[in-house]
């Protein structure tokens, strides 16, 4: 399995960014896919996830109706829309894939069995 997280870049506070994470090696159907972000010095965190197949998304507080989570069947691809960035939202942004079920704890870094590399967001003021 392989999960190729990219997009990432400098944007200024305000603007918009999309990342995408493309996975590989095995069909996903149900699978959770998530967006995590760590920030220099501080703990890898949830931002984002959905299933994959179905409509299901959740989003931290601290970037719900600002970002948007996406995928794309065709291309086997999962997106990260941010609008609104701010400086603090400046990190790495990690992809990853957890098996079906374990919902109850969607926002943990324990409940998921692949990883991307990582792409970093900076977000200047």
């Amino acid at each position: 399995v392989q999960l190729q997280a990219s997009g990432g870049g400098l944007v200024q506070a305000g603007g918009s960014l999309r990342v995408s994470c493309a996975a590989s090696g095995r069909t996903f159907t149900g699978y959770r896919i998530g967006w995590f972000r760590q920030a220099p010095g501080k703990e890898r965190e949830f931002v984002a996830v959905l299933q994959w197949g179905a409509s299901t998304t959740y989003y931290a507080d601290s970037v719900k109706g600002r970002f948007t989570v996406s995928r794309d069947n065709a291309k086997n691809t999962v997106y990260l829309q941010m609008n609104s960035l701010k400086p603090e939202d400046t990190a790495v942004y990690y992809c990853a894939a957890g098996a079906p079920g374990r919902w109850d704890y969607y926002y943990s870094v324990d409940n998921y069995d692949y990883w991307g590399q990582g792409t970093l967001v900076t977000v200047s003021s």
